[in-house]
């Protein structure tokens, strides 16, 4: 009889490794927006992959840094608190840059949650009754991103370093090591993306599937509409711009939709309106492309004044 795996992974890392770009690659299909500016990901997306072995839930996280605004401080425990309640770990790093402050925070928090989950597998043996992983041991998948910018012995240099920086961990935890293993990919041409699959798919447990055969993200329509502008918007403005906008659907029916574009700034108002309102045009435009047939979208621009910063703003946008 054929053993059907299930699960959940958390994809974490710091901003603009890359994350977004690989669960979409690994899914097949655009579910998550992705740009080259930082902290694109506000929020928790899960990607699902489904095979005729297996269902993998893949959840795409804002990355981790150092929060400077109260919206910052909630991305990062968005991010943190993916690795709750998940059957593996996916941390991710690039192979363009050093492993700086950023990544080693990164791998410490998911080298410590893999071996919560070993001690709780491991209780759970000796209670008996435990359902393990086709392997029986919680392993943490380190992914190095980007491999197609770099030469094969910037690859091996980067990996090695990755490798020095976990061993530290190890020593710091005063335990035994956690079971690693190294993923060497290029998130955006899909170079190294099906050897992880298989390894993530080998950590799921036996399980049911937890969303309908076909079925690739549980986002909602509104929340993915909104995130099409701020993923057009971002691909427009100036560099200081991007994380004082904010999206949200206000209204829906169908096929109108009213979308509401939040700056902090009445100058940050007129850059995304746009000289004769040009740039809102190409925003519009852009998104109805992504949309059915027949969608009428509407985009509102409005100035809220420090929203990044106020509780109440933050708890209206759902972050």
């Amino acid at each position: 009889m054929t053993v059907f795996r299930s699960g959940f992974v958390a994809v974490v890392g710091r901003p603009n490794v890359g994350k977004s770009t690989l669960v979409n690659s690994i899914v097949g299909a655009k579910v998550t927006i992705t740009s080259p500016r930082p902290n694109t990901t506000r929020s928790q997306v899960r990607g699902v992959l489904n095979r005729s072995d297996a269902q993998v839930v893949f959840v795409d996280t804002p990355g981790l840094h150092k929060p400077r605004t109260a919206l910052g401080q909630r991305m990062n425990e968005s991010a943190t608190s993916s690795l709750d309640d998940v059957d593996a770990v996916v941390a991710m790093v690039e192979a363009t840059g050093p492993v700086g402050p950023g990544d080693r925070m990164v791998l410490a928090q998911s080298a410590r949650r893999v071996r919560a989950m070993a001690r709780a597998a491991s209780h759970q043996e000796e209670v008996g009754g435990a359902e393990a992983g086709a392997s029986g041991q919680p392993t943490l998948l380190v992914v190095v991103n980007k491999i197609d910018r770099v030469g094969g012995d910037g690859v091996l240099t980067h990996l090695t370093r990755v490798a020095d920086v976990i061993a530290a961990l190890d020593e710091e935890e005063h335990g035994p090591p956690v079971p690693v293993e190294y993923f060497p990919v290029s998130a955006s041409t899909g170079e190294g993306v099906g050897p992880l699959v298989d390894a993530v798919v080998a950590l799921m447990p036996e399980g049911p599937q937890y969303y309908p055969e076909g079925m690739i993200t549980d986002v909602a329509e509104a929340f993915w509409v909104a995130d099409l502008v701020r993923e057009e918007l971002l691909h427009r403005v100036q560099d200081e711009l991007p994380h004082s906008i904010a999206c949200r659907v206000t209204e829906w029916e169908w096929p109108r939709v009213r979308c509401e574009i939040l700056v902090e700034r009445d100058s940050q108002k007129g850059i995304v309106i746009g000289k004769g309102g040009v740039t809102l045009k190409e925003v519009g435009t852009a998104v109805r492309k992504q949309m059915p047939p027949g969608a009428y979208l509407e985009l509102f621009v409005r100035v809220e004044k420090r929203w990044q910063q106020r509780e109440d703003s933050l708890d209206r946008l759902g972050f």
